[in-house]
This record gives C-alpha cells, structure tokens and sequence, in this order.
C-alpha cells in the first residue's frame, strides 16, 4: 500500500507544483505515493459558491464556513489517516512528526485561508493543527507541499539511496551529521 496523501484547498490548481517535479514526482509516477485534491468550494450550497463567513464568535476578518468545511472534509476517507489543518498557530512541523506520518498510511491536509478555520469544526474533526514554520501565509497550500515533501522524501524508493534519508539536525544554528 503506498502512502496517499489528500489535500482540501480552494486552489486545487496549486498542484502538484514543485511535489511533481525531481524525486518526489518520480516516487508519484512510480507509484510509491499518491495526491488527490478536494476543491473546497464544491461543497458551498449557496448560488455564488460562498466558502466564507464572518467568525462564530465575532473578530476581524473572515473563516471559511464550517458547514462548507466539514463537508469537504467528510468527503475524504480517513482510512486511519491523520486529519491535519496547517495554521500559523498549530504546533510547529518537526523531522519527528515526518518520520511518524511518513511510516503511515498518510495524510489529509486542509489548507485554511482567511483568517483560518471555524474552531467547531477542528474540535468536532479532532483536527492536528500544523505551522511549518514561524510565519504566517496567504494560505495553507504552500505548507502543505511542505509538509508533504518532508514526509514523502522518507518512503522507501523515494530517494535513490535510501542513507540519503539519514537525518541531518540542527543544533545551535551548524548542521550536524550524524557519525
């Protein structure tokens, strides 16, 4: 079973992007991991495909409707998949987590937009929050293809040397290698 990853986003047209290009595009044609796309705004009920609304609980900006969210999301299979919503303010994206989702099945990404997601619905999907970094983006897309790139880079066969995935870390700004 190779690993598959799903991605809800209101710009499907995103990818794969740099995800199809070099090894990581090569594992995707040899079939060691698969993308599909869920366009978010399939799931707007309303004649003008609306995503957006103002927060539940009242502040600037706008959240993507939770109604149009939670359908999007519960049209995906979870298949014992994590649930992940990639946020400025989730918990920071590690080689550990890569490694944990990379041994897996794989992952659904939800790429917010505006100022996020409505928070019923990460409570009520039991949502990982995800940042990939110390920096807030227009959107979650680009952190997917980060994150998934981590993750995928580690399947076998991705990497034409499988040593090649032997972690490198940081520590006090110089890259350490491993003896």
């Amino acid at each position: 079973m190779s690993f598959a990853a799903d991605i809800v986003t209101l710009f499907p047209e995103l990818f794969p992007g740099p995800l199809g290009a070099s090894v990581i595009g090569r594992g995707a044609a040899q079939g060691l991991w698969s993308l599909r796309l869920t366009q978010l705004r399939d799931f707007a009920t309303d004649r003008h495909r609306s995503v957006d609304d103002t927060p539940a609980g009242g502040g600037a900006g706008m959240v993507l409707r939770a109604d149009v969210a939670a359908a999007a999301i519960d049209s995906v299979a979870r298949d014992d998949r994590p649930l992940i919503y990639l946020s400025p303010r989730g918990k920071q994206f590690n080689q550990a987590m890569a490694q944990e989702w990379a041994a897996g099945p794989g992952v659904i990404l939800f790429c917010g937009r505006f100022e996020g997601l409505d928070e019923r619905v990460i409570e009520a999907r039991t949502m990982q929050e995800i940042a990939v970094g110390d920096a807030v983006l227009a959107g979650g897309e680009a952190a997917a293809m980060v994150l998934l790139e981590a993750c995928v880079r580690l399947l076998p066969g991705v990497l034409g040397n499988d040593t090649s995935t032997v972690e490198e870390s940081f520590s006090d700004g110089l890259l350490e290698h491993p003896q």
